[in-house]
């Protein structure tokens, strides 16, 4: 009897082995079958970098000889066994964040802009043909009107990022800063008007731009940055890509480095696109 027990055990454990071997056979399959496709997590088609790069080359907001980029090996695998950097780099650095605190003061840092405002439906508004015609162009509210006509009424809770063109620039540090002989700058932004209307008509989480400041280069007193971030409302600069991505649609990721009081910092922006 306990020899028949023995066996019985045997053969369910067999049988058991065959059955979860059978299961994990299958489960490689549809992985392997869904790695060919172009199929990304939770459905979207694809997941677009809207991100430069962080290096030595990246145009900033201020002339300068030396790039304030510094980075410095610490390590390497030939002789560590691991590979290991420290940089050093502003705040406001490459495509950033602009958080409240940067122009309001006691609102948001970087670090406490709340998680869910940095997951939200993207709207690209182009005006890269006005902006090549005008380098000193500012978004209007006609411009969002004229989108809204296309793509019906911006969602609340939305990032709108303007698209000016302005990211065909990015490697060339003076053409993207388009300074004249008195060292005054133009490149594209937002007036004040778009972005009143924006914050108060359809309440986005945050504006965005492919250039270096939301508002246009000639600014001095940065009405936009101003009237912005006093309604707690974040910035994307510097953003690029932006030809990838739909007008309407897409799902933006922005996670910006989370350093506590901070007024910004550097940010990877990802769209998800459906």
């Amino acid at each position: 009897m306990h020899l028949n027990l023995r066996t019985s055990s045997l053969n369910l454990m067999k049988i058991r082995t065959f059955f979860v071997g059978c299961i994990l056979a299958v489960t490689v399959l549809l992985f392997a079958h869904r790695g060919h496709g172009n199929a990304q997590p939770l459905g979207f088609k694809s997941v677009v970098d809207l991100t430069h790069a962080l290096n030595a080359q990246v145009p900033t907001f201020e002339v300068s000889d030396k790039s304030p980029y510094q980075v410095k090996t610490l390590a390497t695998v030939a002789k560590e066994h691991y590979f290991l950097r420290e940089f050093c780099v502003p705040e406001h650095f490459g495509t950033h964040l602009d958080a409240p605190a940067h122009f309001a003061e006691g609102l948001w840092t970087v670090d406490q802009i709340p998680p869910e405002r940095l997951v939200s439906p993207l709207v690209v508004v182009d005006v890269s043909s006005k902006a090549k015609a005008n380098a000193d162009y500012q978004v209007s509210v006609e411009d969002i009107a004229a989108w809204e006509h296309v793509h019906g009424e911006i969602p609340p809770n939305a990032v709108v990022i303007a698209d000016t063109g302005w990211d065909s620039r990015w490697n060339s540090a003076a053409a993207y800063r388009n300074a004249d002989a008195k060292g005054v700058k133009h490149f594209p932004g937002y007036s004040k008007e778009a972005a009143k209307f924006l914050v108060e008509g359809r309440k986005v989480n945050g504006l965005g731009i492919d250039t270096l400041s939301i508002d246009y280069g000639p600014s001095t007193d940065f009405p936009v940055h101003q009237y912005t971030m006093a309604h707690s409302i974040y910035h994307l600069e510097n953003v690029a890509n932006l030809e990838h991505v739909p007008a309407s649609g897409a799902i933006v990721v922005a996670a910006p480095i989370k350093l506590e009081g901070g007024s910004g910092g550097p940010v990877r922006i990802l769209a998800l696109v459906k």
